[in-house]
């Protein structure tokens, strides 16, 4: 389940490891043009990216393998009818005039951004805090390739979800699952379906699809800007933004425009501050 979760990462880091890979081949040429001495070395090292290489197709190809054939199940199950589908305004008309429970299975960065009144929150995916020698790798790659970008911290599944959703729900209990986008919820559905859980209702969309007047929502942030984060978030490029600068006209636009406009002039200074240490080391190394 993991894997699911990680798989746009996963597609950049293919792409970025095979452009790595050839610009890798460029210089171990060039060496070898260079510094014959050096062959036996490089060839080494060349089978080595060969094969980072190859590994990383037959992991991304096994992620795409798998996410396609989870596909298959979710759709399976909405589609005979084992899981229920309601829209945002219908599960909150379901949580407030009914008393349904309502099951949130976001990580922890986007629940703590933005919550539905008296929801119950277990993660079937949260952000991994861990500092082992398996996980700061996948922090490292996670960032790289596009975590800066979007916010999105590297997570993990919790074997426990199953465990802990039995600690506050019998399983004839009438359940609304929902995530930020719908992806995680569906899965999660499938977890309990599999266990035992027969009254599943999924929140198609997730809370990104709901309007404000759907769900009581408490919080510091908008329930539709629970999923963004980064360098996207501070700069106000995201659909959500977007969407809302359009709602909020010009003023909206223009803290972010100004946003955008420090960023420049920071990246000039930083670029201007460089020049000069860079001509006071060489008038040091001159003298």
């Amino acid at each position: 389940m993991e894997a699911l979760s990680l798989l746009p990462i996963n597609t950049l880091s293919n792409n970025h490891i095979s452009l790595t890979a050839s610009s890798n081949y460029v210089s171990l040429y060039s060496s070898l043009q260079l510094n014959p001495s050096l062959t036996a070395r490089t060839l080494t090292l060349r089978k080595s990216v060969v094969r980072v290489q190859a590994e990383s197709e037959d992991y991304e190809l096994k992620q795409m393998r798998d996410m396609a054939a989870a596909r298959k199940r979710w759709e399976a199950l909405v589609r005979d009818g084992k899981v229920k589908v309601l829209t945002p305004r219908e599960a909150g008309y379901a949580v407030q005039l009914s008393g349904k429970p309502l099951l949130d299975v976001r990580p922890s960065n986007e629940r703590n951004k933005a919550w539905v009144r008296a929801s119950t929150w277990i993660p079937i995916f949260d952000v991994d805090n861990k500092l082992d020698f398996g996980t700061v790798p996948r922090k490292v790659t996670n960032f790289v390739m596009g975590g800066w970008w979007s916010g999105m911290p590297t997570l993990s599944y919790d074997s426990q979800f199953l465990t802990k959703v039995a600690e506050k729900f019998p399983k004839d209990s009438e359940l609304i699952v929902a995530c930020q986008k719908g992806l995680r919820s569906l899965a999660a559905c499938e977890l309990l379906y599999n266990a035992g859980y027969k009254n599943l209702f999924w929140v198609q969309g997730g809370f990104e699809a709901a309007e404000e007047e759907d769900l009581i929502v408490e919080g510091p942030s908008p329930l539709k800007f629970a999923g963004i984060g980064g360098v996207s978030e501070f700069l106000g490029w995201t659909d959500q933004q977007r969407a809302a600068a359009a709602k909020e006209g010009w003023g909206y636009r223009l803290v972010f425009s100004a946003r955008l406009i420090g960023v420049f002039l920071a990246a000039d200074v930083l670029y201007i501050g460089a020049q000069q240490i860079g001509r006071y080391l060489q008038d040091i190394r001159t003298h």
